[in-house]
């Protein structure tokens, strides 16, 4: 199968480098100034589960020629969704699917009016990762998972074609044929995580050791969950402790990647995690002083970097 990744960032270069490696038809959607970038050092991944390097990649651009691929993987931030969608227009062919792996679930929504519910299906993913000032794509923690299906949890003809394209390649690649349940639990996960973490301004392993820090762990997730339900999202029974207990099991010096961003001085996902949650809070006469407090840091943060 043709892949198209959006990007060749943290995310997608960590994932398409590990394509690559088993021999995958790979190319990627990039700006000119990470292509060339690309062009001048190669895709350079540097990670706990073996370095890759590859001088020579397959780049397109959003005014290069327009052809088809068989799947497109999109990896982009959500702040940048809806250049994504444009610049992927013209690489979307009658057969394509599209994968995407940001935070949150409010993209679903936007790629499927943009193309239509037949050609988005679901996918997240779980990895530590970021790009250091060269364009290195820096990789540390022992998870590198990648979770995908169809939306409703058929296992079709095209998403096993995706499974075997998949097969074989040295990070964990997953068919789940739950996942939307998958995404809206990795939806309250990273809500916890990044939430409580870009709050304190510390990885999670302080926090939960310090009781105050424990306490506030516990009353976001509860928010986060009662606005979930009464949304209607497919969590599943005990999320709220399976996520309390996966809190506590990630190694002490995890970090949120928008922690990582707050401390590069970049945009964070805030508005797209914590405000479409705080929106529907709203809307449904819920209290949310916990999480208002998370948004409110990040848009604090945001609008001071603005300024």
């Amino acid at each position: 199968m043709k892949i198209l990744i959006v990007g060749a960032g943290a995310i997608g270069g960590y994932f398409g480098g590990r394509l690559l490696e088993k021999g995958a038809d790979v190319t990627f959607l990039v700006r000119k100034k990470r292509q060339k970038q690309l062009k001048e050092n190669g895709l350079v991944v540097s990670s706990i589960h073996g370095d890759l390097h590859f001088p020579a990649l397959q780049t397109v651009g959003p005014e290069s020629q327009p052809e088809p691929y068989d799947v497109i993987l999109v990896s982009t931030k959500s702040y940048h969704l809806d250049g994504a969608i444009d610049s992927i227009r013209p690489f979307v062919g009658d057969r394509t699917m599209i994968l995407p792996l940001l935070n949150g679930i409010a993209h679903l929504d936007a790629l499927t009016e943009a193309f239509g519910p037949e050609k988005v299906i679901g996918g997240l993913c779980f990895i530590e990762t970021t790009l250091d000032e060269s364009g290195k794509v820096i990789q540390t923690s022992p998870v590198q998972d990648l979770v995908f299906g169809e939306r409703n949890g058929e296992r079709s003809e095209r998403i096993l074609q995706l499974q075997a394209t998949f097969d074989d390649t040295k990070a964990n690649f997953r068919l789940s044929e739950n996942i939307e349940q998958e995404m809206w639990q990795k939806y309250l996960f990273i809500t916890s995580l990044s939430g409580i973490t870009s709050l304190f301004r510390a990885p999670i392993g302080p926090i939960r050791e310090q009781t105050q820090g424990a306490e506030t762990i516990k009353s976001l997730l509860h928010e986060t969950v009662e606005i979930m339900t009464a949304i209607g999202a497919p969590l599943s029974e005990g999320a709220m402790d399976a996520t309390w207990n996966k809190l506590n099991e990630i190694g002490h010096g995890m970090k949120s990647s928008l922690q990582r961003d707050i401390e590069k001085s970049l945009l964070t996902e805030g508005d797209h995690l914590f405000g479409f949650l705080l929106k529907k809070a709203a809307e449904l006469q819920i209290d949310a002083p916990t999480l208002s407090a998370v948004y409110a840091n990040v848009d604090i943060y945001e609008s001071m970097l603005n300024s």
